[in-house]
């Protein structure tokens, strides 16, 4: 799982010393982004390539993760689609108690669930809600992760976007809150320049909450299930993509309706689990 890790390495040591077979499962980590881009470099050049062209099978959990793959040499016939699950969760949401715990009002919001950092977004998605602030007066932002060195900035950009009264950060929530959170929102956004597969919109599409999301997220089959709005990253695109959502109310919760069938019919771990089997056995057979 993963490939930028000296687990992963120390592993692939044990591997070729005795000979076994192994399948890899990057999750979206291959491709070079963000820090440390001359050390990663460093690090397939010593063993990361190889560790990722030598095993017997790879796991794609989405199909944007394709090129990734091609990009270490590795052959398209060995790439298996094998998305990341969920367990379903009881939805018993007690509105009072997240809104107190969180000292959060009445008023309806729109939500962000993630890291406070530049791959996922939050900066853009606080653009967005500058540009769109007039048209939903009554609606709120709340930031739902923990810090991971931008919320300062957020904080400053939202008070020059006159907005910062509107935008609410809760820190990291997790668990029956999470759930909660989710149900109560008018809607999730999640604007990720670079995803391999967001699970917090399979959470959100269990809470039968709308979503918008970016096309790096590395779910945009949902565009042609009707199942929720895709947009490309940037801040405008996002601030339609909110508008459109919650202007088309109607519209939106059926989305919502079709996201939720969707996961519950073929993104639940106990039908994961069975793909997974299945190639395991074809790698151990061969």
């Amino acid at each position: 799982m993963g490939h930028w890790t000296i687990i992963n390495v120390i592993t692939y040591y044990f591997i070729l010393r005795f000979r076994k077979k192994y399948v890899v499962c990057p999750a979206g980590a291959l491709p070079i982004f963000g820090r440390s881009s001359a050390i990663k470099k460093i690090y397939n050049v010593l063993v990361g390539t190889r560790l990722v062209r030598n095993a017997n099978a790879h796991i794609a959990i989405s199909m944007t993760e394709v090129p990734n793959y091609e990009a270490y040499g590795v052959s398209r016939s060995t790439i298996s689609h094998v998305p990341n699950g969920i367990n379903p969760f009881e939805l018993n949401p007690d509105v009072r108690k997240i809104r107190e715990e969180l000292n959060l009002s009445d008023s309806p919001y729109i939500l962000f669930i993630g890291r406070l950092n530049f791959i996922k977004g939050p900066d853009l998605l606080i653009e967005a809600f500058g540009l769109i602030k007039d048209k939903f007066p009554n609606h709120k932002l709340v930031l739902a992760g923990p810090d991971e060195g931008l919320k300062a900035n957020l904080i400053l950009r939202s008070r020059a976007l006159g907005i910062e009264n509107r935008v609410q950060f809760v820190g990291y929530v997790g668990g029956a809150s999470k759930c909660e959170l989710l149900i109560q929102a008018d809607l999730m956004v999640i604007p990720s320049r670079q995803e391999a597969m967001s699970i917090v919109v399979l959470e959100a599409g269990l809470a039968n909450t709308p979503v918008v999301l970016t096309d790096q997220c590395g779910l945009n089959e949902l565009h042609d299930l009707h199942s929720a709005t895709i947009v490309q990253v940037s801040a405008p695109a996002i601030a339609n993509g909110i508008h459109t959502s919650l202007s088309k109310r109607n519209a939106s919760l059926k989305a919502a309706k079709n996201l939720k069938e969707y996961i519950e019919e073929n993104l639940l771990w106990e039908t994961i689990a069975i793909k997974l089997e299945t190639l395991f056995t074809s790698v151990l057979n061969k």
